[in-house]
């Protein structure tokens, strides 16, 4: 590297090591601040950035590893992508599933969330691996990743997408265990993924309700699976939300989530039953629709009318927007 290239490899290494002191406080903004500006140069190698960071979640003190899991969490949101990138690329990141601190009396609280902690940011990276792209910094909207995405790849992400959500909501911190600046640190982190996350996984949602009566029957088992799943994460979901306007996160920032009619629900559950009756030998849909005069119960009759409702009530069910804090 040219000389002023090690400069700053130097200067990143020190801002690394002063972000992951045993200090009891959360990484200086400092600090966190010329980290993002080292990995957001040009070609700058994030490699031992990373090994550094990887070293200090080996100490045995709670407060160096909180910080350091922060400090890699906060060049994964605001830092350029090839840093999640070589994080994907590692064979293991972080094994932290046994890490204990019994120097202290809070190191016995603060041990258990570090333990979940990293495995969330161990399901962050993975899904990196897997879908190849960060889907918290996809675009959003009616034309975005999500609401775009053909039958096969949404039903393959909406799964990946549900796992790092529910290590997410793993994390399970009440108020009164948010204690200390360190923690505070890592679930404000955790509250920007989750507003990412959460719209990402909405819209995916949205396109998967839009796609499921034009499916084939295995497809609709996979969807109806992934919608309940939706649905069962719904009170673990509001419990966060609550947790997150409790330690002082503006209103305005948190999303208002609407009551899902259950009607919706058994109209897929009814259309899915239709087609197990016919034993998926249907036509393509252009068939199918040719068929429909003459065969007045064709599952598609009903489907379509479900469609309709569908069409006319999903937006209101699930659309919302999301701060870029």
């Amino acid at each position: 590297p040219a000389p002023g290239d090690a400069r700053m490899g130097s200067s990143a290494s020190k801002a690394a090591l002063r972000a992951t002191t045993d200090e009891p406080s959360e990484p200086g903004p400092k600090h966190l601040a010329d980290l993002i500006q080292y990995i957001n140069g040009t070609n700058r190698s994030v490699e031992h950035l990373a090994d550094i960071l990887s070293e200090k979640t080996r100490s045995s003190s709670w407060v160096v590893v909180f910080k350091a899991l922060i400090t890699v969490h906060h060049l994964m949101v605001h830092g350029n992508e090839r840093f999640i990138q070589h994080l994907a690329s590692r064979n293991s990141l972080f094994t932290l599933y046994n890490f204990l601190d019994k120097s202290v009396t809070e190191g016995y609280t603060m041990s258990t969330f570090i333990r979940r902690y990293s495995r969330y940011l161990n399901e962050k990276s993975l899904t990196y691996r897997l879908i190849a792209y960060d889907i918290t910094k996809t675009k959003r909207g009616t034309d975005g990743v999500m609401r775009t995405m053909n039958t096969k790849e949404l039903l393959n992400t909406l799964a990946v997408i549900q796992t790092q959500f529910d290590a997410l909501l793993y994390f399970n911190a009440n108020p009164d265990e948010i204690t200390n600046g360190i923690i505070h640190a890592a679930f404000m982190l955790l509250f920007k993924d989750f507003l990412r996350l959460f719209a990402a996984y909405n819209e995916g949602i949205l396109n998967l309700l839009g796609k499921y009566f034009d499916m084939r029957k295995n497809q609709c088992k996979e969807s109806l699976g992934i919608y309940i799943r939706f649905l069962e994460r719904m009170t673990k979901l509001a419990q966060f939300l609550k947790v997150a306007e409790q330690v002082g996160i503006d209103q305005n920032d948190i999303p208002y989530l609407n009551q899902v009619p259950c009607n919706l629900l058994e109209a897929l559950k009814q259309h899915l039953a239709s087609l197990e009756e016919k034993n998926d030998i249907l036509p393509p849909y252009s068939v199918q629709r040719a068929l429909i005069p003459s065969i007045p119960n064709y599952p598609v009759v009903k489907a379509s009318a479900s469609r309709a409702w569908l069409e006319g009530n999903i937006t209101l069910l699930y659309d919302y927007d999301v701060s870029d804090n």
